[in-house]
């Protein structure tokens, strides 16, 4: 998020943890490459931070220290979706230095859901909230820099599907966790709404026009009213819990 140089998701400095383990996978053929990225953009942050309040002292250590390898090689990446480095990752914050908002938040379990826009474009959220009314609503906080703001803004209308078990992968994709070659929608079976695409196997979806938007906390609370609703039959969700993927027992 320029210029403060945040996480879209999360809130803190950038890169966070869920994007150093993104850039990890996708550059774990090509360390100089992955430097040379990061590089670049540490020159651009310094350049706006600078503009802001100073040029941070730490930028050259968050930017590339931890990019370099141990002894020559990469930090070694479990790919398997929502997984951790080995046993610890080493890019957490301490417990006791967490934020308690970020903490109590990590609790509350949420459902995942995809939402996409004409274009098209995606995002992963797990912050989507359905109002019974007349009319019934639908809200949910997103990224207001992402690809998917811009095309719900220009659309004026989106699409909603719940996400289960199977499509971890898919998440993390979306979420930007997990490299995507060839495009967000490049894999897997989509399809399409005048809403924008959907995964065949998702547990159906909702057709939603944009109501309004506006900035809440590090977000942006985007609120619609539910057009049109087109449900499978009962399937598990996918809840996101303490940073990573579960499912319903039994």
């Amino acid at each position: 998020m320029r210029p403060l140089w945040r996480c879209r998701s999360c809130g803190a400095l950038w890169p966070c943890q869920p994007a150093r383990l993104a850039l990890l996978a996708e550059y774990r053929h090509d360390r100089v490459g992955l430097l040379v990225y990061l590089g670049a953009l540490m020159a651009e942050a310094g350049d706006q931070l600078a503009r802001l309040n100073g040029r941070p002292a730490d930028l050259h250590e968050r930017f590339l220290g931890w990019a370099r390898g141990r002894g020559g090689t990469m930090f070694h990446v479990n790919h398997e979706p929502g997984a951790e480095i080995h046993h610890t990752d080493p890019f957490a914050v301490p417990t006791g230095q967490r934020s308690p908002v970020r903490r109590l938040r990590g609790r509350l379990a949420a459902p995942v859901t995809l939402w996409t826009a004409p274009g098209p474009a995606g995002l992963t959220v797990s912050s989507t909230l359905v109002a019974e009314g007349e009319p019934d609503r639908l809200l949910g906080l997103i990224d207001a820099e992402s690809d998917l703001w811009a095309a719900v803004e220009d659309a004026g209308r989106f699409a909603v599907a719940p996400l289960g078990p199977p499509h971890r992968q898919l998440a993390d994709r979306f979420a930007g966790l997990f490299p995507s070659p060839g495009g967000l929608f490049a894999t897997g079976t989509w399809t399409d709404t005048p809403y924008g695409p959907v995964p065949e196997d998702a547990g159906g979806w909702v057709g939603c026009r944009l109501d309004s938007a506006r900035e809440y906390g590090w977000a942006l609370l985007v609120e619609a009213t539910i057009e049109t609703v087109d449900l499978a039959e009962d399937t598990s969700p996918l809840l996101h819990y303490r940073g990573r993927y579960h499912e319903l027992p039994g």
